[in-house]
């Protein structure tokens, strides 16, 4: 079976880590992006340049009429999907729930909850038997936030991936007995641009005396989790969660 992976959000960050650690182990790449066309084709020129198929698909991943003309593209490009990383999400800037507008809330739950399961069920159009498929391996970007809330900062982003960590466990037991994995990643302070949307690009620097291990995380050892959960390595794993989070 030719391993085709799908990563959301796979223009810059942990999704272009993983797609540059993906193409090492011999999957076609779709490298999904919103906005920034420019990085997207800098992390498919990379993955292309290991040798491995690759593509760039602008769509945006909460909007089922976009992820069904996203799918479509990579059926035609590089084959049905077989691997599925769930990484696109958003954040907004630090604030106290009461100083939160319903725009805000409805915009980070769309993206990070919504988006990962209408992503997660075109993939399962195509991985699942009773749909042709031959199983598959879904991961999931969540959050160390989904289990420490992230009070005057922003719960409604944790909130959001608590949701998702719900949605990974009851997933992966549907699944469980037809050929699909589902797992998910949490990680904390990673060094990655997603904070400057939270109004503070240097937020992991000043709390690392705050974080057991004394540093944030990179976006490649994100990467190495999400990559062995979706291996065959990780036959046996579902419903899973690694938390990346320095000791947090």
């Amino acid at each position: 079976m030719e391993k085709v992976l799908l990563i959301t959000g796979g223009s810059r960050g942990i999704g272009a880590a993983t797609a540059l650690l993906a193409a090492r182990q011999g999957y076609k790449i779709a490298i999904n992006y919103l906005s920034d066309h420019q990085a997207a084709e800098r992390t498919c020129a990379q993955v292309r340049e290991l040798g491995a198929q690759a593509i760039t698909v602008q769509a945006d991943a909460s909007n089922e009429d976009e992820i069904i003309r996203l799918f479509a593209r990579v059926d035609a490009e590089l084959g049905p999907v077989t691997a599925l990383v769930n990484n696109a999400g958003t954040v907004a800037q630090s604030s106290r729930l009461e100083d939160m507008s319903e725009f805000r809330m409805l915009k980070i739950m769309t993206c990070n909850v919504i988006g990962p399961m209408l992503c997660a069920k075109h993939a399962l159009l195509r991985m699942l038997p009773r749909h042709g498929g031959q199983g598959g391996s879904i991961v999931n970007v969540s959050s160390v936030a989904a289990r420490l809330g992230s009070p005057g900062e922003y719960v409604d982003y944790a909130a959001s991936k608590g949701a998702l960590d719900t949605f990974t466990i009851g997933l992966s037991r549907e699944l469980a007995g037809e050929g699909v994995r589902v797992n998910a990643v949490r990680p904390g302070y990673i060094f990655t641009d997603f904070h400057a949307l939270s109004g503070d690009p240097s937020r992991v620097s000043k709390l690392e005396p705050g974080i057991p291990m004394q540093r944030g995380g990179t976006a490649e050892e994100v990467a190495e989790a999400i990559v062995w959960l979706l291996s065959d390595k990780a036959s046996y794993a579902t419903g899973t969660f690694i938390d990346l989070g320095g000791g947090r």
